[in-house]
């Protein structure tokens, strides 16, 4: 029989208890609990509440849950150092993934796959090393994928395309080689069923996408077919055979010989030449006198088919005639302008905007219209550079005079609340269109309501930001001539300073432009004296009925914290509607992550949202009545707030 003594008891004991809790730990816990053991530095202690002994994890900093479900973990910008845990990708339910900015190492485990419903994953900025696990196709519900500027190597899994739902892809900065899944493959075989089959393989299956960057790796190949509506910059600094895009030297590409598909193309183009003088030499006389005969003729009817035309075009010169560029003269043909329009707005060239946004590698803001980057001009200000995502083929001397005409609208605007502009680029090599704004630093409102889950924004500090809406849309609508009006007024439109103090920025402006050019049928006359702007372009669409009910809609996002649509609860006014109309059940719209608030100013917030969203089209608020009711009921400054509670302290500290 086996002695045991009193130490072995205890270690026995103390094993059978730890498994016992192991077994009883819910699974998000410990999914968690093995991502933590995966970090070896936490320098901000940004994971110090993250206690395995707690049995609901929904209350540990940058975890969020839908009922019991981890459905978001979102550890930006911590510095932490380690690796990821396979583990925590059994969180089933997670939809949100974002880690950026760490100093994570190591490779994406292949159970990433597993991940039914994510739907942005965020792994930006790290020093992720190791290729992109194919398993990563399995992630059918995902939206945003970000995996910039890490050391991923290897080549692009062909299983990216089955992402259907995939709207946004960032590859950019890695050590990636290969080709672009989908790349053309028709360049590379030669039966006519394969290239069938070929063109349908990679990205082009994958209809969903809109923004992606491939740009500073070492790919290899030919940019696909189907992703020719991105930027060309989504292609820079790689191996690519393009001329006109910024590529690697060959001693980075590792000195590789020219692409097959381009020695593949000389090959067959020797063959059917030697094939056709061959073919040439082997024709009977008569048959070649026959088709000189033939293409005489032909030529000489093609002739008088000009001059017909040419003549009909002179006895018409002054009707309007389509805008258009011929392959010919494609880099003589220059954009009319209004040499007045203009004048007093700076232009930069794309060379100095390029420096100053890091080769637009800087992306802060994305759309299928437009991509917005950060810069830094030499010895001035932060800049903000939104970019037309259109080629050049798709303009025309029409959107270019409305482009330049948005351009001085948008340069007249000079106050406080409102986005500045510095200035554009026209650049024909490449082809450039891009507005530069004033950047406000600390990003837009909406990430602060909801991606940020609105910590920094104290009581005091969303009233202030209201009534500094306010006095823009006032500013706006009533005290410069003609009126203009923000495209698509919504948080994202609400740049934040240092200070906190609101900018309106229209970087929307651009879908009017698109839009306006799309749904028109008239042309620009390529004569070049008399070009104007057509009748329906003269002035800008201003909506300001429009602009007073989304302000109504933003009002109730701010007291609030919640989006303006919500799968789960639907439209934001509907929502608040019930609160609205009982007084006494007002506090139920504010953010339950307030600590405090003033009932005072909360009856004047409803009073005024009531406003908005019931407004009639015979009703005449405007702007200037609702930023005065705000002004004078609603008092932001310190006093105010130590009268409204005792943690007055702690938000003042906040607003400071």
């Amino acid at each position: 029989m086996i002695q045991l003594n009193p130490i072995h008891v205890l270690v026995i004991t103390l094993g059978i208890f730890i498994a016992t809790c192991d077994a009883a730990q819910p699974i998000e816990v410990h999914a968690l609990s093995m991502f933590k053991e995966g970090i070896f530095d936490d320098p901000l202690l940004a994971l110090s509440n993250w206690n395995a002994l707690d049995p609901d994890p929904c209350n540990w900093v940058g975890v969020s849950c839908s009922g019991d479900q981890v459905t978001k973990v979102n550890i930006s910008g911590s510095s932490i150092t380690g690796f990821i845990a396979r583990e925590l990708f059994q969180l089933s339910s997670l939809q949100e993934l974002i880690l950026h900015g760490n100093k994570l190492i190591g490779p994406i485990p292949k159970e990433i796959g597993s991940l039914k419903k994510l739907r942005i994953l965020d792994l930006g900025m790290n020093q992720i090393s190791g290729p992109i696990p194919h398993e990563i196709g399995n992630m059918v519900s995902i939206v945003i994928i970000n995996l910039q500027s890490n050391g991923l190597t290897g080549q692009l899994p062909s299983e990216l395309a089955n992402l259907k739902n995939l709207r946004e892809l960032r590859l950019d900065r890695n050590k990636l080689r290969g080709t672009v899944p989908g790349a053309n493959a028709s360049d590379f075989v030669s039966n006519t069923q394969d290239m069938y089959a070929s063109s349908r393989l990679g990205f082009c299956r994958s209809a969903s996408l809109k923004v992606a960057d491939f740009s500073y790796n070492f790919l290899i190949g030919s940019i696909p077919k189907c992703l020719g509506y991105l930027p060309r910059t989504s292609f820079q600094g790689n191996c690519l055979p393009y001329k006109d895009i910024k590529q690697r030297t060959s001693e980075q590409c590792g000195g590789s010989p020219p692409s097959k598909h381009k020695s593949g193309e000389v090959k067959h183009h020797v063959d059917s030449v030697g094939h056709n003088q061959q073919a040439s030499r082997s024709k009977p006389a008569w048959l070649l006198a026959l088709e000189i005969v033939t293409g005489v003729m032909v030529g000489s009817l093609f002739v008088v088919a000009i001059l017909t035309t040419v003549h009909r075009c002179k006895n018409k010169s002054s009707n309007i005639i389509p805008w258009k560029k011929s392959g010919s003269d494609k880099d003589h043909m220059s954009y009319y302008s209004d040499p007045n329009l203009l004048k007093d707005v700076t232009r930069f060239n794309r060379h100095e905007l390029e420096v100053a946004c890091e080769d637009f590698s800087n992306i802060i803001g994305s759309s299928s219209d437009s991509l917005v980057y950060k810069g830094n001009l030499n010895g001035g200000p932060e800049i903000a550079v939104i970019s037309l995502c259109v080629k050049e083929e798709h303009w025309s001397g029409y959107l270019e005079l409305y482009f330049q005409k948005e351009v001085a609208d948008l340069a007249r605007l000079n106050h406080e609340n409102a986005g500045k502009l510095l200035g554009y680029c026209i650049d024909n090599t490449p082809f450039t269109r891009m507005l530069v704004f004033e950047y406000a630093s600390n990003g837009t409102l909406y990430e602060h309501l909801h991606y940020e889950e609105g910590c920094q924004l104290s009581w005091t500090r969303r009233m202030k930001i209201v009534i500094g809406i306010a006095k823009g849309l006032k500013y706006l609508h009533t005290e410069i001539e003609p009126p203009f009006t923000i495209s698509e007024l919504n948080s994202s439109a609400v740049y934040l300073t240092d200070d906190f103090s609101p900018k309106l920025v229209d970087f929307e402006s651009w879908k009017t432009i698109l839009t306006r050019s799309e749904n028109s049928s008239r042309c620009i006359s390529n004569e070049g004296a008399i070009c104007v702007l057509p009748s329906s372009l003269q002035g800008r669409h201003l909506d300001i009925q429009g602009n007073i009910y989304t302000f109504g809609v933003l009002l109730l996002e701010i007291i609030s914290g919640r989006p303006t649509l919500c799968k789960d609860k639907g439209c934001l006014v509907d929502w608040a509607k019930d609160y609205l109309e009982k007084p006494e059940e007002m506090a139920s719209v504010v953010d339950p992550a307030l600590k405090h608030f003033r009932e005072e100013d909360l009856k004047v917030i409803c009073e005024v949202v009531s406003i908005c969203i019931h407004l009639r089209p015979r009703d005449q608020v405007s702007m200037q009545d609702l930023c005065a009711i705000l002004e004078s009921k609603i008092d932001t400054s310190v006093s105010s707030e130590l009268k409204a509670s005792s943690l007055a302290w702690a938000e003042l500290a906040l607003s400071s």
